[in-house]
Formats: structure tokens, C-alpha cells, sequence
């Protein structure tokens, strides 16, 4: 599949500037996690007040972005924080709907638009924009040439850690075609973003101001979001559900 440009860097970690780190600066974040029990607290540390949970997008032929609320009206489903594709769609095999969408959301990986966004939105409520923690599953396919490298050992994903700044909130590991940060955060822990290599989601965890500013960020799609909010294929409980992935 030829990539689209509005959702794959052009060059990978190393030429994108991110250096690899010592995976200490992420065990604040480990100490604060539950165990590997398919909700948020699984994914970001309890500490936050409140947390986001922002869509990525469908695409169109034309990779233009496309709203899990607008698939949803389509289909007589209803959008809410906790929807699944599969459920809105009807089935998780759906290989698009003509006129509406040609490409489900990305699995496991932020699209480079929406990091964009998301970044944005950010930026202000950290005093550290300038040193941020990129963290990147190493069971991923991408990091091959890391076989030694320490990892953060996440509930049932161990990571590899890189240091950056936000502006590479975009970067793709494995460059056009891998897979975006799955864990990232500023020095000061001023909020964390998770992207689970199985979701086709990511969970923001931050102040209740921030989360209230990503709801509210025209280029994204997204909602609130609870600690114990389940993550697995049958958490949409409202809309009809479509046979298992």
C-alpha cells in the first residue's frame, strides 16, 4: 500500500533526531500502572485527575480523515466514550463504506495528523516541551536493530525509551512504514499519552484543564475517558456487538 503523507514520516527515529536513553526516566510511570487488565490504568500511571480518549481517524480514498462519531450516525450506531469500531461498523472485518470511509483507523499506532494535534493541544501544559520521553514496544517489528538496548517494562509491553522534544510526537519508528510512539511524556510528568499496539485509540492521561482542551481541539476526535475504562473489542456496551475480531 502506497503510505499517505498525512500520517507516515519520511525518515525514522535516528535521522529524526530522537536519541536512545536510559529507561529509568519511565519507571515513575511503571510504578503507578495496574497489571495487564485491559483498562486505562493499565496504560498510564493513576496519578492523573482526569483523562481523553482521542479516535484515529477512518480515511478516505483520498486519506482524508474521517470521525468515529460521523460512522456512527451513518450506520444508526451511537458514539460514546467507550464505542468500538468493529461495533459501529458492524463487523470487524468491514473493509469500508462507500461515499464515507475506504481505510479503517490505524491499529497500534498514532497517525501523524492527529500526533500534530495532539502535540498542539499539549504544548502548553508542560513546562518541558523541549525534553520529552518517546517509548516504543519492542515486540513491534521495528526496533530489530536494538536487540540490546534496557527496556521500561510496561504490563506486558517492554519498551525501548528515546528522548526528543514534542515536535517528535510525529516520528515513525520503523520510518513511513512503522508505527508511531506508544508511550510518551514530558520531563516534568505533566501528562502521558499511550497508544497500545492492539487499540485503534490513544488515552491521554493529564489535568482536568488539558483534557478539557483536547476535547475541545477541533483536530481531534475526542472524549472522556476513566481509569477503569475497559479496552477490549467488547467494551461498547450501547451499540450492537459484532461477532470477535
Amino acid at each position: 500500500m502506497t503510505p499517505d503523507p498525512l500520517t507516515a514520516s519520511k525518515q525514522d527515529w535516528n535521522e529524526r533526531g530522537l536519541e536512545l536513553c536510559d529507561p529509568g526516566v519511565g519507571l515513575w510511570i511503571t510504578d503507578r500502572v495496574n497489571t495487564f487488565d485491559h483498562t486505562v490504568a493499565a496504560l498510564l500511571p493513576d496519578i492523573f485527575p482526569a483523562f481523553a480518549r482521542v479516535f484515529h481517524p477512518a480515511r478516505t480514498s483520498d486519506g482524508l480523515p474521517v470521525r468515529w462519531d460521523a460512522v456512527a450516525r451513518a450506520n444508526g450506531r451511537h458514539a460514546h466514550s467507550t464505542m468500538e469500531w468493529g461495533s459501529i461498523v458492524g463487523a470487524w472485518n468491514a473493509t469500508g463504506q462507500d461515499g464515507l470511509w475506504s481505510r479503517s483507523p490505524s491499529r497500534g499506532s498514532l497517525p501523524a495528523d492527529t500526533a500534530h494535534a495532539l502535540a498542539d493541544t499539549l504544548r502548553p501544559f508542560t513546562r518541558t516541551p523541549s525534553r520529552c520521553w518517546f517509548a516504543h514496544w519492542e515486540g513491534s517489528g521495528y526496533l530489530d536493530e536494538l536487540p540490546t538496548a534496557a527496556r521500561l517494562p510496561m504490563p506486558g509491553r517492554n519498551m525501548v525509551v528515546f528522548a526528543g522534544s514534542i515536535e517528535h510526537a510525529d516520528t515513525r519508528f520503523g520510518g513511513r512504514f512503522g508505527k508511531s510512539a506508544h508511550l510518551w511524556w514530558p520531563d516534568d510528568h505533566a501528562w502521558c499519552v499511550a497508544t497500545d499496539i492492539d487499540l485503534m485509540t490513544t488515552y491521554v492521561g493529564a489535568t482536568e484543564e488539558c483534557v478539557d482542551a483536547l476535547l475541545n481541539t477541533s483536530g481531534l476526535e475526542a472524549l472522556p475517558a476513566t481509569r477503569d475504562q475497559r479496552l477490549t473489542w467488547d467494551s461498547d456496551t450501547v451499540n450492537p456487538r459484532p461477532e470477535s475480531p
